[in-house]
């Protein structure tokens, strides 16, 4: 069975300046769900890695996963995601967790696009970063 989704490059495209694509394709006859930005706090509602990206990253999908789960999928059904930093050198570390991480949770290339935008702040300052997905379930 192939992924639930399909992520595109069509030809004569630039190439993506990272780990994603630039086209996620939601199937037909499926539902299409927008997730809220995911941010870093534990089932508690505290706050996980004040000042620690790494920290924070696991947390945020963490908390993705298990929101799509919760729905009966999980992130090889993001359709996109949209990423919200409030400090541009977290990007860098980002890339790299995301390196590391992405080929296992999504079962190898291609992965899904992404949007990075850097912003003043997040709904609380300990925050540091945001995800947000399309899926379809």
């Amino acid at each position: 069975m192939g992924k639930p989704t399909d992520y595109i490059d069509p030809p004569h495209t630039a190439p993506a300046q990272g780990l994603y694509s630039h086209v996620g394709v939601a199937k037909a006859g499926e539902k299409l769900l927008f997730l809220a930005g995911q941010l870093s706090v534990d089932l508690d509602g505290k706050v996980v890695g004040q000042h620690d990206f790494a920290a924070q990253f696991h947390q945020v999908f963490a908390n993705m996963r298990a929101v799509l789960r919760g729905m009966g999928g999980d992130l090889p059904n993001v359709v996109k995601f949209t990423t919200f930093f409030v400090h541009s050198q977290d990007i860098e570390i980002f890339m790299r967790l995301r390196a590391e991480h992405f080929p296992e949770w999504f079962g190898g290339e291609p992965f899904p696009p992404n949007t990075i935008l850097v912003v003043d702040r997040l709904v609380k300052e300990d925050f540091l970063f945001e995800v947000e997905a399309v899926a379809q379930i």
